[in-house]
């Protein structure tokens, strides 16, 4: 059996604030993350809740990153959803997790699509 993605459910706790508060921040920081995954953005839209808040989807060729941010709670969930052989989610964690400064966090793996 094969493996046809694989998907990373991120939870990053004690976030700094300033950072997951600010759409361009969040925005800039899930674009480093793809392009340290080496898959390539089709498509982005990030939204500013009000009064604090922000989720956002990139699309991209391999399947999807999402984020939702919850300032008042200093906590973001994050899905890192990528098919294909070439793409690295471990290294798009590693620069949300650097560029976010959560103080704990916790990342399941799941295998999607096993095929013959």
């Amino acid at each position: 059996m094969r493996v046809l993605g694989e998907h990373l459910i991120v939870e990053l706790y004690d976030c700094d604030i300033d950072i997951i508060s600010k759409v361009d921040s969040v925005q800039n920081i899930m674009l480093k993350a793809a392009k340290a995954a080496g898959t390539v953005a089709i498509d982005s839209i990030f939204h500013h809740f009000q009064p604090y808040g922000v989720s956002g989807v990139i699309v991209i060729a391999e399947s999807h990153f999402a984020i939702h941010t919850w300032p008042e709670h200093r906590y973001a969930s994050i899905d890192l959803y990528t098919c294909g052989e070439k793409s690295r989610p471990w290294a798009a964690f590693k620069v949300i997790k650097k560029m976010f400064k959560p103080k704990h966090f916790s990342v399941m793996k799941m295998e999607r699509g096993l095929v013959p």
